[in-house]
């Protein structure tokens, strides 16, 4: 979903999401500095899904503020594609560059770990099962495609501020998941904008809404967990 609309999210209070994003900000930044950008991860713990009629919690949104530094993308396009993502300094490869994979699937197996998501020019992207075979589509990695109307750079922003919920539901398995919301470079205006971007999104993908979450923490990659939700 693109352009979900950022309000409070009724159920967290405010001091409490405050408090815990200004610990998760101090600890990085003053208690244990890393040698890397961290991550925040938002960690969601549900309940009231039953596992033998509800199969899969699914979907995607685009954050206002973009979370990860260190997200890999590359570009499949055409050749004013590529020459936009050069002037950026974005990873690319054109037609001909993906015929010399020959459908190898060791080699585009390789190509699918690279990367963390494929964009791809509208020109480009029929072509591209057929010049590469399965590989990226089996990886989880089609390539997303860049419409007409938008820049590379604009694609590579959304690519890099859109975070994926995919929970399925199985008897006996824990009902949680984690994705990235923000990094401890940004402030704690952007990490609130983020935060309840991503959550109002999660609770509009369960059906009972904020009767199917049972807690949600957040916390840096190195760094220990704050509750923002439930007991």
């Amino acid at each position: 979903v693109k352009g979900f609309f950022v309000k409070m999210s009724t159920k967290l209070q405010s001091e409490t999401l405050s408090k815990a994003i200004k610990e998760v900000l101090e600890y990085s930044h003053n208690t244990k500095k890393r040698q890397f950008t961290e991550t925040i991860e938002l960690q969601i713990a549900l309940k009231n899904f039953d596992p033998a009629r509800d199969r899969r919690l699914n979907g995607s949104v685009v954050l206002p503020h973009v979370p990860r530094t260190n997200y890999r993308v590359c570009l499949l396009g055409s050749a004013a594609h590529c020459e936009e993502a050069q002037k950026i300094g974005l990873p690319c490869q054109n037609e001909d560059d993906l015929k010399k994979y020959n459908r190898n699937k060791v080699q585009v197996k390789k190509l699918a770990k690279s990367y963390d998501a494929f964009i791809a020019s509208s020109s480009l992207i029929k072509k591209i099962p057929r010049l590469l075979g399965p590989g990226l589509n089996r990886a989880g990695k089609f390539p997303t495609v860049i419409a007409a109307t938008e820049t590379v750079a604009d694609k590579l922003v959304e690519m890099q501020s859109t975070i994926k919920f995919s929970l399925k539901f199985k008897v006996g398995m824990p009902m949680a998941m984690a994705v990235p919301i923000a990094n401890v470079n940004m402030t704690e205006a952007q990490v609130t904008e983020n935060m309840h971007m991503a959550v109002n999104y999660m609770i509009s993908l369960c059906k009972k809404n904020w009767q199917n979450v049972k807690r949600l923490h957040i916390k840096s990659t190195m760094g220990p967990s704050h509750r923002v939700y439930g007991f």
